[in-house]
């Protein structure tokens, strides 16, 4: 296993209790796994200065009825009276939320940033912290569009 993958793993670890968890496959920097409600695809990111605990992911939650649903959990907390921002290629994508995890305000921009994940190189969120310090994640988007439609098929399949 490579040094990615095995990262991707442990992120996933993380995220679901071991043996509920099923890897579907490993994508350049992303996974996609298969746990008794969703089915995700999720990455680390290739730059957070250092920060660690950041991931994004886009799942698909049959009972939810929930299709491609994308959620980022920010390596470090931000000030939530502050916006944040999904930047992908020159689009721009306000994301709502805690202090450590966001989201997309409604399903039309849910469904916008996936389809913008799919063609773009890489996405970063930029926030500021509670001391209002600028900080932003970026990741590398290769490999995306692989895992979230492997996760996808495995959820609907």
């Amino acid at each position: 296993m490579s040094g990615r993958a095995a990262l991707l793993l442990g992120i996933a670890l993380l995220a679901t209790p071991l043996a509920a968890r099923q890897t579907i496959g490993v994508y350049k920097g992303w996974g996609a796994f298969r746990d008794p409600d969703r089915c995700y695809a999720i990455a680390q990111p290739v730059l957070a200065n250092g920060r660690p605990g950041g991931f994004a992911t886009v799942a698909t939650w049959p009972a939810r009825r929930l299709r491609a649903s994308f959620h980022l959990h920010l390596s470090a907390a931000r000030d939530r009276a502050a916006p944040v921002t999904l930047a992908i290629g020159e689009r721009r994508f306000p994301l709502v939320g805690t202090d450590r995890d966001v989201w997309a305000p409604d399903g039309a921009t849910d469904h916008a940033l996936v389809m913008a994940m799919r063609s773009g190189r890489s996405m970063s969120v930029s926030a500021v912290d509670p001391r209002r310090r600028p900080f932003a994640d970026t990741y590398a988007l290769a490999g995306a569009a692989a895992a979230i439609d492997a996760a996808t098929l495995a959820c609907v399949g």
